[in-house]
């Protein structure tokens, strides 16, 4: 049977984190006979940690990067809200994606918009991704249209990995704020819907919520029938996709736009007004770690602008 071209397109997109996965070196290893080394483009303070997963059976990294000053003595007893971001190789350091070669820039992002004073000093933790199992982690449902040869998913556990697992590790480490006001997840692509899903599934947990380039057919729409309606809504939320996510004039592009947009209007017509929802769509975007990181810094400050910090007998 011939394979339609979209068909293929499609399933390189979703296919590429995990060949960035497969092919990440750590950094002290050596480098390909005659190529450059890597020099890593980590900033801040970024912590590493082994995380061995009962819910996965397999190992992945857990990257958390502090805010500037968390270890002065005047700031000894506070406390920092948290932004859980997946595919955690390539929110920090380009070394980790050897495909691409790029990285969302979260922490150069999030450490320069703190020194602004345009979002608060928060913990940003990335969740590395499972490499081969990647799209099966993170997926609830199968992608019957971009990649209908997939495993069966079991991205239905994955908001009890992240809480009884990862959230775990995080809090037990670090001084956290916890609750929905002071917790925020993201994700693209695979990831975005793995967000979006943790979001639906312990609404109590994730109050801010960045979705982006999701691939919302995944399910055959089901997450879109999942949030008509929606017994709880997220504080506030982001939701960005380009209009050539697959290439520009792709029906691919056109149909993720209009899923997007659908998303969208479901919050909407759930009482997120433009105050708590911002819905965009970036005119030439493709579904990459640079589309990403250009709309990084927007959506952190409508995230994150008005979060106050609670009082001591909240923490």
């Amino acid at each position: 049977m011939r394979i339609p071209a979209a068909a293929l397109t499609l399933r390189g997109l979703f296919a590429l984190p995990c060949l960035v996965a497969l092919t990440a070196r750590p950094l002290a290893a050596q480098p390909t006979a005659g190529a450059a080394p890597c020099t890593s483009t980590v900033t801040g303070d970024l912590r590493r940690h082994a995380l061995t997963s009962t819910t996965f059976g397999n190992a992945r990294t857990i990257r958390v990067l502090l805010p500037a000053k968390y270890g002065a003595p005047e700031n000894a007893a506070r406390r920092y809200p948290v932004l859980y971001l997946l595919d955690g190789q390539n929110q920090f350091d380009a070394c980790l994606s050897d495909v691409s070669h790029r990285e969302w820039q979260a922490d150069e992002t999030v450490l320069r918009l703190a020194a602004e004073g345009k979002i608060p000093d928060m913990i940003v933790v990335g969740v590395d991704h499972a490499g081969r199992d990647r799209d099966i982690e993170f997926l609830p449902y199968k992608d019957f249209y971009g990649n209908p040869t997939m495993r069966d998913p079991v991205g239905t556990r994955f908001p009890t990995f992240l809480v009884r697992e990862v959230m775990v590790l995080v809090d037990s480490a670090y001084r956290t704020l916890k609750g929905r006001e002071n917790t925020g997840i993201g994700g693209s692509s695979y990831g975005g819907i793995a967000a979006l899903y943790a979001m639906l599934a312990r609404p109590q947990l994730f109050g801010f919520v960045l979705v982006e380039s999701a691939p919302m057919w995944v399910g055959m729409g089901q997450l879109i029938r999942d949030t008509d309606p929606l017994a709880a809504s997220p504080i506030r939320m982001v939701v960005a996709v380009g209009d050539a996510e697959a290439g520009p004039g792709a029906a691919s592009s056109a149909l993720m736009v209009a899923m997007n947009r659908r998303l969208a209007a479901n919050l909407a017509a759930n009482g997120l007004d433009s105050t708590r929802l911002r819905f965009v769509v970036e005119p030439g975007a493709r579904h990459t770690e640079d589309a990403w990181a250009k709309r990084l810094p927007d959506a952190l400050t409508f995230l994150f602008k008005d979060w106050k910090a609670p009082s001591a007998a909240r923490r």
